[in-house]
C-alpha cells in the first residue's frame, strides 16, 4: 500500500473536509454572501454536500487503506483537489478571500493537492499492483451500468468544463439556477473526477475496487441530493423538466448501489 503520510493526509483530509461540508452544508444563506466567488445559497449547500461527502470517502478509503480495494477512490480524491485548485487558479481574478471560510475552502484544496502529489510519488515508487485475476468478478450487467456511468457524468463534466453562460441546459434547464462560468467550471472538473478513475474498471473486473467506489463515493450521492431536496422549490419541473434528471441521476445510482451493497457488501474485508 502507500505511505503513512499519504495516509495521515487523507485522515485530515476527512477531517478538513468534514468541518468545511458541516458549515457550507449547514448554513449556506449566511456563508453563501461571504464564500470564495460568487455563489447562490443552494450552491453553497451542494458544496458543502461534496465536501461532506469527500470527508466520508478520505476517512473510509484511509480505514481500509489498500490499494486493491481503494485505488479507484484515491483517484478520485486526487483528481478532484488537483482540478478544483486548478479552476480557482484560473478563476482567481474573481476570487474573494475577505472571510475565513474562502480560505479554510482554498486550505483544504491545497492539502488535497499536497495529498495527491505525495499519493502519485508514492505510486511511482512503490507501484502497488492490481488484482486483475481476483475471485469476485463484475458481471456483465454491473459493466453495462458502470459505463453508462461513465459514459454520462464524463459528458456533464465535459460540458461544464466547456459550456458558456446562455448553452443548452446553463439557463436552469437542469440545475435550477444561472451559474456563473467559475461555478459552471467547479461542477464541470467535479463530475469529471467522478467519471475518469472507473474507466480502469472496465479492464480490471475485480469486483472488490467496484464495490468500494460505490461504498466510499455513497456520501456525495446522499448529502448532494439532500441539498436538492431542501431546495426543491426551486425546481419548476413543469416548465424546465430537466430537473428530473438532476433528481434522477442521483437517485438512479443511489438505488443502484444499494442492491449492490445488499447482494456482495461495500468491498470491506
Amino acid at each position: 500500500m502507500l505511505s503513512n503520510i499519504s495516509r495521515f493526509l487523507t485522515y485530515s483530509l476527512a477531517a478538513l473536509y468534514a468541518i468545511l461540508g458541516a458549515l457550507l452544508f449547514f448554513m449556506p444563506e449566511r456563508l453563501a454572501p461571504v464564500f470564495a466567488w460568487k455563489v447562490t445559497p443552494f450552491v453553497t449547500m451542494t458544496i458543502g454536500g461534496w465536501c461532506l461527502g469527500n470527508a466520508w470517502l478520505a476517512f473510509f478509503a484511509a480505514r481500509r487503506w489498500e490499494w486493491n480495494r481503494v485505488y479507484i477512490a484515491l483517484m478520485y480524491f486526487w483528481l478532484f483537489g488537483v482540478s478544483e485548485l486548478l479552476v480557482v487558479y484560473l478563476f482567481r481574478a474573481k476570487l474573494s478571500l475577505g472571510h475565513p471560510i474562502a480560505w479554510l475552502y482554498l486550505g483544504t484544496l491545497i492539502v488535497n493537492t499536497m495529498a495527491a502529489l505525495i499519493g502519485a510519488f508514492d505510486w511511482l515508487r512503490l507501484r502497488p499492483t492490481i488484482n486483475s485475476s481476483a475471485p469476485a468478478r463484475t458481471t456483465t450487467l454491473q459493466l453495462t451500468a458502470l459505463t453508462g456511468f461513465i459514459l454520462a457524468v464524463g459528458f456533464l463534466g465535459y460540458y461544464g468544463c466547456t459550456a458558456k453562460i446562455g448553452d443548452l441546459g446553463t439557463n436552469g434547464g437542469i440545475f435550477p439556477e444561472v451559474m456563473s462560468v467559475f461555478t459552471l467550471r467547479s461542477f464541470g472538473v467535479f463530475y469529471l473526477s467522478l467519471a475518469l478513475p472507473p474507466i480502469s474498471l472496465l479492464r480490471n473486473r475485480d469486483l472488490k475496487p467496484f464495490l468500494n467506489y460505490g461504498f466510499l463515493a455513497y456520501g456525495l450521492i446522499v448529502s448532494i441530493t439532500a441539498a436538492a431536496f431542501v431546495h426543491i422549490r426551486l425546481f419548476d419541473f413543469a416548465a424546465r423538466p430537466g430537473g428530473f434528471l438532476y433528481f434522477g441521476a442521483y437517485l438512479a445510482v443511489g438505488i443502484t448501489f444499494l442492491l449492490y451493497f445488499r447482494n456482495h457488501g461495500t468491498g470491506a474485508r
